[in-house]
């Protein structure tokens, strides 16, 4: 039971002053007090805290401790994890970075029990006011989602205030359609590619095979420079997909399970790769079939700035590495492979995934034309 009395007292220059005592005791059996300047918000705060109470919600920390608290305590529990080799050092670094970056400013200070939906919502609001992503403002909500749901966990906070929290898109921004680089312009990098001067270095960097390689399988850029020869079947013209690699060098499975698959691959590749298997230093089983100049992975950053980017410049064309794999999809499409097949070859975890990034891009019959046969 919760009761509020008043609280009189003189200060040391013998002023008056009152304030509302709030008396309670959680279900653990511990007294608690906390003191407001009106009895409207000391009564207020003793509605709340029956209910809790009733429901066994009442969490005695969420009065004390902050959001900034909730984040230091979440990311030691990921650094526990990175150790125990349950989460990735990629994915402990982006969360981590997301919530110090993003969220420690705004709300690091706010006390748990203070901490509302609302609060929630003003921080997108915040975000989408600076001008960051719409992707980015959607992880950094799930990453602060994440956060308060092991604050709850932890009887630090008696709820998870962020989940359900929507970050809703302007009208057509979250339906943007994909637009891969024109032929005419995957030609250009490629010829740019063909043409670079020679690096100084005993292992050849490969570009434009790299190139055509990631436009004509559509593997994503952390699984193409996970692969081994032991992944490329020369034989049977299969390239297995089933890990990726990470900024930091790390090896875990695909992104989703749908991200393990199988990917046919051309005469004309299987020649190129076999070709550039003999040219390499690095041809064993084990050794990576795109690795670095000393037989190591390829930090795709560091690809992006040596290779990558002089490449674009000297093509005069703006886009990123990972529009190659959108090229290779439209190829895929325009080639005739059914909606299906595509989503199986890209792996993408639905089917929804591949509709809504390249349905636009898949022949559609005549409308009119149908009704009019239906009519007949």
């Amino acid at each position: 039971m919760a009761t509020v009395k008043k609280r009189t007292w003189k200060t040391s220059k013998g002023e008056d002053r009152q304030a509302w005592m709030l008396q309670f005791t959680d279900k653990q059996g511990v007294r608690k007090k906390e003191q407001f300047d009106t009895k409207k918000e000391a009564d207020a705060k003793r509605i709340e805290v029956e209910g809790q109470i009733s429901k066994g919600a009442f969490r005695a920390d969420a009065a004390k401790k902050t959001v900034g608290d909730a984040i230091d305590a979440y990311a030691k529990a990921l650094d526990k994890r990175l150790k125990e080799g349950s989460a990735t050092r990629m994915y402990t670094e982006n969360t981590k970075g997301q919530l110090n970056t993003h969220v420690r400013p705004t709300l690091g200070k706010l006390k748990l029990a203070e901490t509302t939906a609302r609060n929630v919502t003003a921080l997108i609001d915040t975000l989408k006011d600076n001008a960051v992503g719409l992707p980015t403002v959607r992880r950094v909500i799930g990453a602060l989602s994440r956060t308060l749901q092991y604050a709850v966990q932890q009887d630090m906070a008696s709820a998870n205030v962020a989940k359900g929290v929507r970050v809703i898109a302007a009208r057509g921004e979250a339906n943007k359609r994909i637009v891969p680089p024109s032929k005419e312009e995957f030609a250009a990098i490629l010829k740019a590619a063909d043409e670079m001067p020679p690096i100084r270095s005993k292992q050849p960097p490969a570009l434009a095979l790299r190139i055509r390689f990631a436009a004509r399988t559509g593997l994503r850029a952390s699984e193409q420079w996970a692969l081994r020869w032991s992944d490329v079947d020369l034989e049977n013209a299969l390239v297995t997909v089933s890990r990726r690699l990470d900024a930091f060098g790390q090896i875990d499975v695909t992104k989703t399970e749908a991200g393990r698959r199988t990917v046919k691959l051309s005469k004309t590749m299987i020649a190129d790769l076999k070709a550039w298997r003999e040219e390499t230093r690095y041809k064993a089983d084990d050794d990576f079939v795109f690795p670095d100049a000393r037989g190591g992975f390829t930090r795709h950053t560091n690809f992006v700035k040596r290779f990558w980017t002089p490449v674009l410049t000297a093509a005069s064309v703006d886009v990123g590495w990972h529009s190659l794999r959108h090229f290779a999809v439209t190829t895929w499409i325009e080639a005739g492979l059914q909606p299906k097949a595509v989503q199986t070859l890209a792996g993408h975890a639905t089917f929804h995934i591949t509709m809504s990034r390249y349905g636009h891009l898949f022949p559609s019959a005549d409308h009119a034309e149908i009704f009019d046969m239906i009519d007949e």
